[in-house]
């Protein structure tokens, strides 16, 4: 340990320290998205993807935000 530089063991001269934040940051919007995703695969229907034209799967996934919807607004009542 060099004494001018006390708890730097094998820091080397002339390398520049990485500043480092403290702390978990979440990304707001992938946490968002999957949520969502989480969601919606309650719906036994959208757990698996079996609907074969992609409008069928689509339609399924409306439905799915709308019984969220309407069951938030019914408890915000």
């Amino acid at each position: 340990m060099s004494p001018s530089r006390p708890g730097k063991r094998g820091a080397e001269e002339g390398v520049p320290e990485i500043p480092r934040e403290l702390g978990f940051k979440p990304l707001l919007k992938r946490w968002v998205v999957e949520r969502t995703f989480a969601w919606l695969g309650r719906n036994r229907r959208l757990e698996k993807d079996y609907e074969y034209p992609p409008e069928v799967t689509e339609a399924w996934m409306y439905l799915g935000m709308i019984r969220l919807r309407v069951k938030r607004l019914a408890r915000a009542a």
